[in-house]
């Protein structure tokens, strides 16, 4: 049996096992508000604004058709709809429905939740270094902000 203390796990395995484990949380906590993880991830991105599809796009990492594909499902289910660009009138916005933004507040939470809950071994100040680590990781490679800060999220206006 491996004692804990004495495992040592290096930078990129730990980046790589933790991307699994938090995309293990974000699929069970979207498979119970009955949607999938994309969906979840598009009413994620969406709470904050209104995207255009190219912006969806770039932000989810998925091609035209792929996105196309996500957004009319998403739409079919009452969640998002599909709104004139009031900058460029041949474009099209997708915006969370009230329905959308109510699930979004629900799954959002309750991802929250479930992610913090894997840092409860740590200590206040781990906690602390880990977010700032990850954070300047983050910011260095300047991932777009997919995922809202606990505090700018639910049940803030918008």
């Amino acid at each position: 049996m491996r004692n804990r203390d004495d495992e040592q796990i290096g930078a990129v395995s730990a980046l790589v096992r933790g991307a699994f484990l938090v995309n293990a949380v974000y699929t069970e906590s979207a498979r119970e508000h009955g949607i999938t993880s994309q969906q979840g991830q598009l009413l994620c991105v969406l709470m904050a604004q209104p995207r255009g599809m190219s912006e969806l796009g770039a932000m989810l990492g998925l091609a035209k058709s792929s996105l196309t594909g996500l957004v009319d499902r998403t739409e079919r289910n009452g969640l998002v709809r599909r709104e004139p660009d009031p900058q460029d009138m041949r474009a099209v916005r997708v915006a969370l429905t009230p329905q959308g933004g109510a699930l979004a507040e629900e799954f959002y939470a309750e991802t929250c939740r479930r992610v913090e809950k894997l840092t409860a071994g740590l200590s206040p100040a781990e906690r602390d270094a880990l977010a700032g680590l990850l954070g300047r990781v983050v910011l260095d490679n300047e991932v777009p902000v997919v995922f809202l800060e606990l505090a700018e999220g639910a049940g803030r206006d918008r």
